[in-house]
């Protein structure tokens, strides 16, 4: 397989098409991260835990809709699916409330991280919504850590909202420190960054951990890309918000594909045209899918960002 991306589920609500209307969409980095490269032509895997209920099954059914694979196929009766409320203003801007129905979890388990799924990976990608919990940051530490000692391209997404239910912003930065030995590539939005010091302590925090790639998304200013030394901004495009539900996961995905797209299997093999080339790559496909104001099914395709590449 050429992702296996492993971490904590979750079921979006999205606004419909009438006012009060609400799409349940799946949701949660890993999955948004895993249905991306799948549209850009990568072979992708999921590890994961989905709850017994509707909503877990609705989740399963949009997975494997979208060419991702479930490495844990049976539904865990004791996980109940997290759901995320939105709500969009007529400006555009989106509010998050999150729930979490009572006594239940929906986290992967250390024994979920089997070796071989691993070893079959080129890139192996975790989001940090997995840490919120013992069991499951205990799992998402066990498939980067194997990751690294394999030689695999190992790759972070930092979604510190999920991760506050529970715990302080400080709280939240130990617990992302604790994985960061493991990763090659990290990726952070600008209001997330604050949690790790902010954009001018990312070369610091690359220097100490031996990050090879730090990419902060910044909206509809772009992103920008630190590396060997280098700053690698990518110019935005104007959209109707600044952020939109799975729109860091397209730039993510769309970045992880060209690499692999350019036989890229290992960090050493990272060159600046190289980085700049998947950053612009995934630009596109943020900004695509901020357009579709980030259901799944704006998720872009490979040949939707080469158009708009071309």
């Amino acid at each position: 397989m050429d992702l296996y991306s492993i971490g904590e589920m979750l079921i979006d609500f999205v606004p419909g098409s009438e006012p009060g209307s609400y799409i349940r969409n799946a949701g949660g980095a890993p999955a948004n991260l895993a249905i991306a490269a799948a549209r850009n032509g990568l072979e992708t895997a999921m590890c994961c835990a989905v709850g017994d209920d509707d909503f877990g099954r609705f989740l399963q059914a949009t997975l494997a809709e979208n060419g991702v694979h479930c490495v844990k196929q049976d539904l865990c009766r004791e996980a109940v699916t997290t759901m995320a409320f939105i709500t969009l203003s007529e400006a555009g801007e989106r509010s998050f409330t999150f729930a979490r129905k009572p006594g239940a979890d929906m986290f992967i388990r250390e024994a979920d991280v089997r070796e071989a799924d691993i070893r079959d990976a080129v890139i192996v990608h975790a989001g940090s919504c997995s840490l919120s919990a013992s069991p499951a940051a205990e799992a998402t530490a066990k498939a980067l850590r194997l990751g690294r000692q394999m030689n695999k391209l190992v790759s972070f997404d930092l979604n510190y909202r999920d991760m506050m239910w529970n715990n302080s912003p400080e709280t939240c930065a130990a617990k992302v420190r604790e994985v960061l030995p493991y990763v090659d590539l990290l990726k952070v939005a600008d209001d997330e960054a604050f949690v790790l010091g902010g954009e001018e302590a990312l070369p610091g925090l690359m220097e100490r951990y031996g990050l090879t790639l730090v990419v902060e998304t910044r909206g509809d200013r772009g992103a920008v890309g630190f590396f060997r030394g280098e700053r690698i901004p990518v110019s935005g495009r104007s959209a109707r918000c600044l952020d939109a539900t799975g729109a860091g996961d397209a730039f993510w995905g769309g970045l992880l594909s060209m690499l692999r797209f350019r036989g890229v299997t290992a960090a050493e093999q990272l060159t600046v045209p190289l980085v700049r080339e998947a950053m612009a790559y995934g630009n596109v496909g943020g900004w695509l899918c901020i357009q579709g104001m980030g259901a799944i099914p704006s998720l872009p395709t490979r040949r939707e960002i080469e158009r708009h590449l071309a």
